[in-house]
């Protein structure tokens, strides 16, 4: 796989996550139909800021580890691989959705901005799916994977604030129309849970020379 291909493929996945409804962007539509767009958009931009936290982590935490050896790497590549599987598999059987709104109370625009950024720091799924995700496109071979996985995991926090500053922008007709359509949330949960599937195993098999 080359590098640009490499880097499409991540912007497709990590677009295809940030545009699935979770808590994340629930939290920034409950934020915006209270008190709203203001604060829908401080929340985005919190919760950014808390991806960022995580992606710091990951970069810290596994870069000396993938430059060890090759065994740690293809260990790390592996579980990934095959938590992404894990993760794709839940999305596709789980029959709930998550279009519950509910209620927060009133805060200030701070409040509202560190609250966003513990919602998103303080998540250890948020923590373990990072840790699983970025490595996967890092590539040793390419220099730094420390600044490698820097840059995906900010790219990914920045693909994730566009969208949900523009839920926020449109949270009133966007929270009413995810209210009233729950197959909507179901559909978007089995595509996400296929693209993970099909990422984790496309990972998972050797490559090809």
């Amino acid at each position: 796989m080359t590098d640009t291909t490499a880097l499409a493929v991540f912007m497709i996945a990590a677009l295809t996550l940030n545009v699935t409804p979770g808590p994340n962007m629930l939290y920034v539509t409950t934020r915006s139909l209270g008190q709203g767009r203001k604060a829908g958009v401080v929340s985005a931009i919190g919760i950014g800021v808390g991806n960022l936290v995580h992606t710091l982590a990951a970069a810290l935490g596994l870069s000396a580890l993938l430059m060890s050896s090759a065994i740690a790497y293809s260990v790390v590549k592996y579980v990934g691989a095959a938590y992404l599987i894990y993760l794709g598999v839940r999305m596709i059987l789980k029959n709930e959705h998550n279009s519950s709104l509910t209620t927060l109370t009133d805060a200030s625009l701070r409040r509202i901005f560190s609250q966003a950024i513990a919602t998103s720091v303080l998540n250890p799924k948020v923590a373990l799916f990072f840790i699983a995700f970025l490595p996967q496109f890092a590539n040793p071979s390419q220099g730094s994977v420390a600044l490698q996985i820097a840059v995906l995991g900010a790219l990914f926090s920045t693909t994730g604030t566009i969208v949900n500053t523009t839920v926020a922008l449109l949270s009133g007709s966007f929270g009413d129309w995810l209210q009233t359509r729950p197959r909507f949330s179901q559909f978007q949960q089995w595509f996400t849970g296929s693209v993970f599937v099909a990422l984790g195993t496309s990972i998972a098999l050797p490559e090809r020379k």
